[in-house]
C-alpha cells in the first residue's frame, strides 16, 4: 500500500518513499510518497491561485462543505479509526474517540459559515455608519503532531477552511497513512482543487520551506515547545501571524475531602490515556498529605493491572509509545529520575510484548523533589509523579510554578475550594473533579506560559487565527466630516 501526496486536486508520487510502520509490532503500515521542497512550492502555488475563488464561495457554502465531510467521516469512522490504531498505537477505543472529534468538529465549523460574525456600532457622526467584518487571512500552512493525527489537524483545517483559507498541510511523518486517508474524504466531499494540499515528508527542509514562503501568510503548529520556539523565530522574520500549541505539564491536585474512588479512576485515565502521550496528559498528582497515602496505595494496585498491547484488541487498555527514540526518551527520565532521589512505586521500565512493539510500562512516583526533572519537564509518556502538599494554597502554588499552562484539575467538595481554585490557578483549562483531559471542540482550548503564544484553537476563538478584521465606515452625509475634531465645541 502506498499512500500520496496531495496538491492541486491530484494525488502526486515522490521521487523517493519514506514508511510508517505500526508501533505495536513494528509491521509495514505503507509506504509514503516523500514530499520535496518543490512540492511545497507546487502546494503554495495551488493553494494561491484557489484563494481568489474559494474566498468569494459565500461562507454558508463553504460550511455546507464541511457537513459533506462529516457525513462522510461518519460512515468511515471504523475504516479510518482502525488505520490511525496501525499508525500510531493508540487503543481503538481511543480512535474511535480521535475520529469522532473531527466529525464534532466538522458540524460544529460547518454552522459557524452561517455565523462568522463582525459587529456594527454606533458611530460619533450624523449620517455615518460603522461595522467590523471578518476577512480571511489567505493562505494557510498547518504543522500537527501524531498523537491525535485527525483531531488535532480539525481544529485547524475546519475553521480555516470555513473562513475562506487556502491550506497546506504538513502532518507528522509518523501517521502519514491515516493523513492521507483524511484527506481522502475531504476530495470525496468536492472540496475544489487547490484548496487543501497535503505534504508528506521526514526531517526539517518541506517544513522549513512551508514555514519561510512568502506567500504563507498564517501557520498553525502543535508540537513540542523547542520545534515551536525555532518555527516562532522564522515566522517572525517574514512576519507571519503564527498559532503555537506546545508543551505541558499538567497537574491533578487531589484535596483530602476527595471522592478517592473517583480520583483513582480520573486519574489513571489522564495519566496513561494515550499511554501519556497527550499535551494534556497529567503528569503530576499534587496531593494533600491526609489522603495521599490511600492514593498512593489505590493507583498502585489498580496500574498494575492495566493491559499492555495492541490497541486493535479491544481487551488492551495501553498501547504502545510511537517509536522506539520515544521510548529510549521516556526511559532515560525515569532512570534519572531515580538518580535525583525519587523512588519508583511500579514500572519504571521497558515492557516485553511478545518480544515486539514499544511499551513502556505505566509509572508511577514517590518523593519526587520541587525543580527536579520529573516534577519539571513533559516527559511525554505513561510517568506520574505524585508531590504531596498540605494545603490548598501550597498545591496551587506548586502548579502554577510550572513554566507550562495548559491544564489542571482539582477533586475537592468543598465549593468554597473548588471557587478558589478556578480563580488562582492560572492554566488554559481547569476542570473541577475530572482528570486533566477531555477537551469538547466548542470551548477554546489552549494554554499559558510556555504552552501557546496567546492563540486558541477550537471554540469560536479559533476563527480568530485564520481571519483579518476590516473595519468599514460608510458616510452617506455628502460632506466631509472629520471625526473627533468636528464633532466637538471647543
Amino acid at each position: 500500500m502506498e499512500f500520496k501526496n496531495y496538491i492541486n486536486g491530484k494525488w502526486v508520487s515522490g521521487r523517493k518513499t519514506f514508511q510508517t510502520i505500526n508501533p505495536a509490532n513494528e509491521e509495514l503500515v505503507a509506504d509514503i510518497a516523500h514530499a520535496e521542497v518543490t512540492d511545497v512550492d507546487s502546494a503554495v502555488d495551488a493553494a494561491k491561485k484557489a484563494f481568489d475563488s474559494w474566498r468569494l464561495v459565500p461562507a454558508p457554502i463553504r460550511g455546507e462543505m464541511l457537513f459533506k465531510v462529516g457525513d462522510i467521516l461518519k460512515q468511515k469512522k471504523e475504516e479510518l479509526s482502525q488505520l490511525l490504531t496501525r499508525d500510531m498505537g493508540k487503543v481503538i477505543a481511543e480512535a474511535r474517540g480521535d475520529v469522532q472529534e473531527a466529525i464534532d468538529m466538522a458540524y460544529f465549523m460547518g454552522g459557524e459559515g452561517r455565523r462568522l460574525l463582525g459587529y456594527t456600532a454606533p458611530v460619533e457622526m450624523m449620517n455615518k455608519f460603522g461595522m467590523a467584518v471578518r476577512d480571511p487571512s489567505g493562505i494557510v500552512g498547518l504543522i500537527t503532531p501524531w498523537n491525535f493525527p485527525i483531531a488535532v489537524p480539525s481544529w485547524k483545517i475546519f475553521p480555516a477552511l470555513v473562513a475562506g483559507n487556502t491550506i497546506i498541510w504538513k502532518p507528522s511523518p509518523e501517521t502519514p497513512a491515516v493523513s492521507a486517508a483524511f484527506v481522502e474524504v475531504f476530495e470525496l466531499a468536492g472540496v475544489p482543487p487547490g484548496v487543501f494540499n497535503l505534504i508528506m515528508a521526514p526531517g526539517a527542509d518541506a517544513g522549513k520551506a512551508l514555514v519561510e514562503h512568502p506567500d504563507v501568510r498564517v501557520l498553525s503548529f502543535t508540537g513540542s515547545t523547542s520545534t515551536g520556539r525555532s518555527i516562532a523565530e522564522l515566522a517572525g522574520k517574514h512576519n507571519k501571524k503564527l498559532s503555537l500549541e506546545m508543551g505541558g505539564k499538567n497537574a491533578i491536585i487531589v484535596m483530602d475531602d476527595a471522592n478517592i474512588e473517583l480520583v483513582t479512576d480520573a486519574t489513571l485515565w489522564a495519566a496513561f490515556g494515550t499511554t501519556g502521550q497527550r499535551c494534556t496528559a497529567a503528569s503530576r498528582l499534587i496531593v494533600q498529605k491526609g489522603i495521599a497515602n490511600k492514593v498512593k496505595e489505590l493507583l498502585v494496585e489498580r496500574t498494575k493491572k492495566l493491559k499492555l498491547g495492541d490497541g486493535l484488541d479491544p481487551q488492551i487498555e495501553i498501547g504502545p509509545v510511537i517509536n522506539k527514540v520515544a521510548l529510549d526518551r521516556i526511559h532515560s527520565y525515569v532512570q534519572l529520575g531515580q538518580k535525583e532521589g525519587a523512588r519508583a512505586l511500579t514500572g519504571a521500565a521497558i515492557a516485553d510484548v511478545d518480544g515486539k512493539g514499544f511499551f513502556y510500562a505505566p509509572t508511577l512516583f514517590d518523593g519526587v523533589k520541587p525543580g527536579s526533572t520529573l516534577e519539571a519537564e513533559e516527559i511525554f509518556g505513561p510517568v506520574l509523579s505524585i508531590i504531596e502538599v498540605e494545603s490548598l494554597e501550597e498545591a496551587i502554588e506548586v502548579n502554577n510554578r510550572s513554566k507550562y499552562g495548559l491544564s489542571t484539575s482539582i477533586f475537592t467538595q468543598d465549593v468554597n475550594r473548588a471557587f478558589t481554585a478556578m480563580r488562582d490557578i492560572f492554566t488554559g483549562l481547569v476542570y473541577i473533579n475530572h482528570g486533566t483531559t477531555g477537551a469538547e471542540i466548542q470551548f477554546p482550548f489552549g494554554g499559558v506560559r510556555g504552552t501557546g503564544n496567546g492563540h486558541r484553537e477550537a471554540g469560536q476563538a479559533a476563527l480568530e487565527v485564520f481571519t483579518e478584521w476590516k473595519s468599514i465606515y460608510v458616510d452617506y452625509s455628502g460632506k466631509l466630516q472629520r471625526a473627533q475634531i468636528d464633532n466637538r465645541e471647543e
